[in-house]
């Protein structure tokens, strides 16, 4: 199991990230399937490809991902075009056969036709939302990520706080301890005790 890179995004990560995205855009994927394509490449999460996507290479790319959603629906509507051509022949075949029933039959085709465009065009719709959606989601799973590896770091960084600041106590009253010890041998009728400051005062016996 490889390790997922943690390193700083270079410019040439940062161009493939973009290519891979807006190919999968031009070709009706999702932006989900191209992180993982790019984390794959890069040894990074998929996660963290779409955080560098969101927050920072997406901003660069704006007439680019334009351009791409606009060439996957001429795609979508191309697709769309072509694919009654062979119900248009079997029309023509009826007519022959059967001129009776031709405008009923020819009618009704162009109805299911004319549904079938407009749901397609309809759940494209739905699925760039969806799109939207998930790639939102995937930023705040991110940035909640982010800021719990920050509060983890303040949490360490203040139980060092605490530990140096009792450790800095103790060896203050050891110092005073020594010093009370010392002055008394010398002069056994001062010793000192410490103020509501911290600091020694001298006291008369």
């Amino acid at each position: 199991m490889s390790i997922a890179r943690q390193d700083a995004w270079t410019h040439d990560e940062d161009l493939l990230l973009a290519e891979v995205v807006l190919r999968h855009i031009r070709e009706g994927s999702t932006q989900l399937k191209a992180f993982e394509e790019v984390g794959k490449q890069l040894s990074r999460t998929s996660a963290a490809c779409g955080f560098r996507w969101n927050s920072f290479v997406r901003k660069q790319y704006k007439s680019g991902i334009e351009l791409a959603k606009k060439q996957r629906k001429e795609q979508a509507v191309l697709e769309t075009d072509a694919e009654p051509k062979p119900i248009a022949a079997l029309e023509h075949h009826k007519v022959e056969q059967a001129p009776h029933e031709d405008e009923k039959d020819s009618i009704t085709l162009q109805k299911v036709i004319l549904y079938l465009t407009k749901m397609d065009e309809f759940f494209q719709t739905d699925n760039d939302e969806k799109e939207r959606i998930s790639e939102h989601s995937l930023y705040l799973e991110q940035e909640n990520l982010r800021l719990q590896e920050e509060n983890t770091l303040l949490r360490e960084n203040l139980k060092a706080v605490e530990e140096d600041y009792r450790a800095l106590m103790q060896i203050m009253e050891r110092a005073r301890k020594l010093s009370v010890q010392e002055d008394e041998k010398t002069n056994p009728k001062v010793s000192f005790q410490m103020d509501k400051n911290g600091n020694l005062e001298r006291v008369n016996k």
